[in-house]
């Protein structure tokens, strides 16, 4: 098949303008068209993710080692030069996600659990089942008016352990991605009444919101990738550094008044994630079958 050639006079394959130049000038297509190659993509790839105008790197370097200037930078107007902070958030997210979904990170924790549970006394684990069963008693009662909930915790109640394990996993783990975006605007809101009076639009606390929990997740993704004790911990108090020295930066406040507000907006943001994932294991306990 030959290439498509668009010269000057010609109507753009796109947008249906006069092309003038090897541009189209309305909507910025090239000119000369023709088939892609696997070697084109790849240049493209590379071109337009890593080594064009260094933009990837150069969001990296700021969002890694310079807490808060991603966020100054891009409200400077200085917005070309880096990856836009919704894409950037949605891409750290989904690999976080990814590698705790490959490296089974809930599996250990409960399979250790398990083993302290089977090692236990005849008598105490008897007494932990007339517990479990009149808790279980209990939860009926309370369920009494969600018909639908009940039928689905006595489903859940009689499965084994590992697969009632496997049914809240699997729920945090497809639900979870989705209500923790949608705490953005709530960590925006957040940030909105801890700094009232400062001038700052919410589109701008929802710019600092999405600068700050992409590189959480960055560090989430690196803590999974490298299981290494010391460099967990480089990377855990680099995290918990990390946001009050970004608000101090990007909102210009005192030591103290940024540490107070760090502690209050990291108490009710923990409380709303931790709401976030209950509410994605209840809505995987509702897809039992």
């Amino acid at each position: 098949m030959s290439d498509a050639v668009n010269g000057p006079g010609q109507a753009c394959p796109n947008c249906d303008a006069v092309v003038t130049g090897h541009f189209c000038a309305n909507c910025g297509q090239e000119a000369h068209l023709h088939h892609a190659s696997t070697r084109e993509f790849l240049h493209e790839f590379i071109g337009h993710y890593v080594a064009l105008e260094g933009k990837l790197w150069g969001t990296l370097k700021r969002l890694i080692l310079r807490p808060g200037e991603l966020t100054n930078e891009y409200m400077r107007g200085r917005r070309v030069r880096y990856v836009q902070p919704l894409r950037i958030y949605l891409t750290f997210s989904v690999i976080f996600f990814v590698l705790l979904k490959l490296s089974g990170g809930f599996d250990q924790r409960m399979t250790q659990e398990a083993h302290k549970a089977d090692s236990r006394p005849a008598v105490a684990a008897t007494t932990e089942s007339d517990k479990g069963a009149l808790e279980g008693d209990d939860i009926d009662v309370a369920l009494k008016g969600w018909p639908t909930i009940a039928q689905k915790v006595q489903v859940l109640r009689h499965m084994p352990q590992e697969q009632q394990v496997k049914v809240f996993k699997e729920g945090i783990l497809h639900y979870a991605p989705y209500a923790i975006f949608c705490l953005m605007p709530v960590f925006a809101l957040l940030l909105k009444i801890l700094y009232l009076g400062s001038g700052r639009r919410f589109g701008e606390h929802m710019l600092f919101a999405l600068h700050t929990n992409a590189f959480a997740f960055l560090i989430f993704s690196l803590i999974l990738l490298i299981p290494v004790e010391p460099a967990g911990f480089v990377l855990w108090v680099w995290l918990l550094g990390y946001l009050p020295w970004a608000m101090r930066r990007v909102y210009h406040r005192s030591r103290f008044a940024t540490f107070w507000r760090w502690v209050v907006l990291m108490f009710f943001y923990t409380v709303a994630i931790a709401l976030a994932v209950l509410g994605s294991a209840t809505i995987g306990l509702m897809s039992v079958h």
